[in-house]
């Protein structure tokens, strides 16, 4: 041969191939010919792992970039769902606006189901608390500072203020008129239950009552002695005349 250095043998094994135009693999820097240069030709570790393939939308034809490791069908789920432009897409997503916040789930529905606790929106699967591990949402420091300050400014505000004076003032005039006493003067011994008691205890206010009642039962009101006054008059007459009939007799 005129050139002998000319060229090169293939690398994989089964081939060995002679090759004037060889061609060297990126990825494992080893030499194949051209039926064993793509990676899937000669097992290529190294280059398998390179090939990454960018799945593409069947609506719009745009290429749909996802993490690696991750289904390619759920990055083309999701890019329908939201970024699609496609006219099919564009109807199903004005129809369908509220999907689902549980994570993992891709339903929609048509109205919105709000959680009351965490106040996210779940499918009709996933719409009691039980279902989607609801949390929510406790008032923070911050937060209950913030309303103990707003209840603060609400009830010691002018229009507060001015609105509960309001109130005592109508309280005030809208009272019954309390209805007159007669006076009670110290010879009828006539002694309230206010003035009796006043700063004493019930056992005292007992006490000075008893007192009273022993009182009035020793030295009775002139009313009594005249009645009895009246009755030992009454009845001297009439002692007189049966002497006088016994002495007739």
């Amino acid at each position: 041969m005129e050139f002998p250095e000319l060229g090169q043998h293939c690398s994989e094994s089964s081939c060995n191939k002679l090759d004037f135009l060889p061609m060297k693999c990126d990825a494992c820097k080893k030499i194949f010919c051209m039926s064993h240069f793509h990676y899937v030709q000669h097992n290529c570790l190294v280059g398998v792992a390179r090939d990454v393939q960018v799945p593409v939308c069947p609506l719009c034809n745009r290429p749909v970039p996802s993490k690696r490791g991750d289904p390619p069908d759920v990055a083309v789920s999701s890019h329908i769902d939201r970024e699609c432009r496609s006219d099919p897409a564009l109807a199903k997503r004005k129809a369908f606006t509220n999907r689902c916040s549980m994570k993992g789930c891709k339903q929609k529905e048509l109205v919105p189901v709000l959680c009351g606790q965490c106040n996210l929106n779940h499918c009709l699967k996933h719409r009691h608390p039980d279902d989607h591990s609801c949390t929510g949402r406790g008032l923070s420091s911050s937060g209950a500072a913030a309303m103990a300050r707003l209840q603060h400014r609400t009830t010691n505000s002018p229009a507060a203020q001015t609105k509960m004076m309001y109130r005592r003032t109508c309280a005030t005039t809208q009272r019954p008129p309390a209805s007159p006493q007669r006076p009670c003067t110290v010879d009828d011994n006539c002694v309230s239950a206010s003035v009796l008691q006043g700063n004493l205890t019930e056992d005292e206010a007992l006490a000075l009552a008893l007192q009273q009642s022993l009182y009035e039962a020793e030295f009775p009101e002139d009313g009594s002695d005249q009645n009895a006054h009246g009755r030992r008059s009454q009845g001297a007459p009439h002692r007189r005349h049966q002497e006088k009939n016994c002495s007739v007799s």
